[in-house]
């Protein structure tokens, strides 16, 4: 914009140019608004194709460098992302998954078939042991799905005692037998997954009443509580989120702390045809932005229901599994969900993280599916090989707002991105103040042609300048392999104020996070 402003002077021509101004964003820092939850930026692995096994456990006897069984290469790279949570056993697999069988000398557990992933042998050489392990490696909380589907109340609150128990009882000395002494930390427990689909087919009216039984005997020690998740709905559909505000009552023995939510970005929005990791038109890039947006319209329809049956908010709203699901890249088992991860996957998780901050109130948690191997993976593995993809380096760049405070930010003149008959907003954008005590700001530029200029103004404070980093690069797929893993990665940002005006040159499909100073 401010190239074309000299070229019309120069030619000697008067014009307005109100229809032409930058894009402004306004960000009042004096008024906080909630806090951002740490753990919008969960993770989630789930047993499912190479997520984790060879992906991030190799088992103490590989020769790849491990801790444990889980390799250190990939942990290490988890660790610098500061993962703030951990979701697991799954998934669909979760409600086929009894926790017995993962528990114990591992040459003597039971082999499974897979039913859901592949039809290949699960050895349960991970389970609850080793799921702790590596959170407790990581530093993050554990989230672990209880099987509702195939399971019963009684398995379910045996898990939670031998988990969760300090005391003397059989289940508490199994675990110690089984080599922990202390209990294990379970910060989150569902009750269940896709109570709708995979995890029983069931009605929101039909699971509330299940819901209700299981959660009444989920008891655990004071100091060792976990929150309680339900099964929520997912895409459109908020008779879930209604139902289960609306008839679930806590009281002394009953409580439901959170309902979940799912919903994955299609390209052409057809589970057949999903569309390509690569190699895609930019009309797939377009119908991606499109159907990726309308996450922040799913949320707002289910926080008004929730707001109706729980107007003071007491129960939080968990996108515990959203992320872009395209055709298996190459020839894996199409059960392994294996895709590759380009700038375009970058893009869409700006645009989430964004949407998801301006939901602070109700959105407590997000789950990207999945961490390692497995749809929008932060991380892809071969053998002894690791490679970060354009995702992880969104995650990382996005840590500040782990636990910083909102702020209201407001976009005025924000240019259209337009191909065909679709059309989408080019710029969002969001603020908060984080722990560190400096103001950062996101912004994503979804248009792959254009660049765009961004105006910025903060009110309550004086601005000098901003650094950070930029995420783009020339193709639309742009995406790190093995051979080449540092194809495209963050770059350093920075701009300074001219006469008190701070204007940010937004690259054409590019993320951009900055402190300002």
């Amino acid at each position: 914009m401010r190239a074309i402003k000299p070229l019309i002077a120069a030619l000697g021509l008067s014009l307005s140019f109100t229809a032409l101004a930058d894009t402004q964003v306004s960000v009042d820092t004096t008024k906080p608004g909630p806090v951002i939850n740490k753990n919008i930026y969960g993770q989630f692995a789930e047993h499912l194709g190479r997520g984790i096994y060879e992906g991030i456990w190799v088992g103490p006897k590989s020769k790849i460098p491990n801790t444990k069984g889980w390799r250190n290469d990939v942990v290490g790279a988890l660790k610098d992302l500061q993962v703030p949570l951990v979701r697991w056993p799954g998934g669909c697999f979760a409600d086929e998954y009894h926790w017995r069988e993962g528990i114990g000398p591992r040459d003597k557990r039971p082999a499974r078939v897979n039913t859901n992933w592949g039809g290949v042998i699960e050895d349960n050489a991970v389970g609850t042991h080793e799921f702790f392990d590596l959170v407790e490696m990581l530093g993050a909380e554990a989230y672990v799905n209880g099987n509702l589907g195939t399971g019963t109340p009684q398995e379910m609150a045996e898990w939670l005692e031998y988990m969760t128990s300090d005391s003397k009882s059989t289940l508490a000395e199994l675990r110690r037998k089984n080599g922990r002494d202390k209990p294990f930390r379970v910060h989150y427990f569902a009750i269940g997954n896709e109570a709708w689909g995979c995890g029983g087919n069931m009605t929101p009216e039909f699971y509330t009443h299940l819901y209700k039984q299981y959660a009444s005997f989920l008891k655990t020690p004071k100091d060792n509580t976990p929150i309680l998740i339900a099964s929520g709905g997912h895409t459109d559909d908020t008779s879930w989120a209604d139902h289960l505000t609306a008839n679930v009552k806590p009281n002394w023995a009953l409580r439901m702390d959170a309902v979940s939510f799912h919903y994955y970005t299609l390209p052409k929005g057809d589970w057949t045809v999903k569309g390509a990791a690569l190699k895609f038109p930019e009309a797939e890039w377009m119908s991606t932005m499109v159907n990726t947006l309308k996450m922040d319209q799913f949320i707002v329809n289910n926080k008004k229901v929730m707001d109706k049956n729980d107007p003071e908010k007491k129960v939080g709203f968990y996108v515990d599994e959203w992320g872009t699901w395209y055709d298996v890249t190459g020839d894996d088992d199409p059960g392994f969900l294996y895709q590759q991860n380009s700038l375009r996957d970058a893009i869409v998780a700006g645009l989430n993280f964004n949407i998801f901050h301006k939901h602070a109130d109700r959105v407590h948690m997000s789950i990207i599916a999945q961490m390692v191997n497995v749809l929008q993976a932060m991380i892809l593995t071969d053998k002894e090989k690791m490679v970060l993809t354009p995702t992880y380096h969104v995650f990382k760049m996005y840590i500040p707002f782990q636990g910083a405070t909102s702020l209201p930010l407001e976009l005025k003149n924000v240019p259209q991105y337009t191909l065909g008959s679709a059309s989408i907003p080019a710029v969002s954008a969001t603020a908060a103040r984080a722990k560190d005590g400096k103001v950062y700001i996101a912004l994503v530029n979804a248009n792959p042609n254009k660049a765009e200029t961004v105006d910025i103004n903060l009110a309550g404070i004086t601005v000098n300048g901003v650094s950070g980093q930029v995420l783009t690069a020339a193709a639309m797929d742009a995406h790190n392999t093995f051979a080449a893993p540092e194809t495209i990665k963050p770059a350093a940002y920075s701009a300074k104020a001219k006469n008190g005006k701070l204007a940010l040159e937004i690259p054409a499909k590019a993320v951009v996070v900055v402190a300002v100073e």
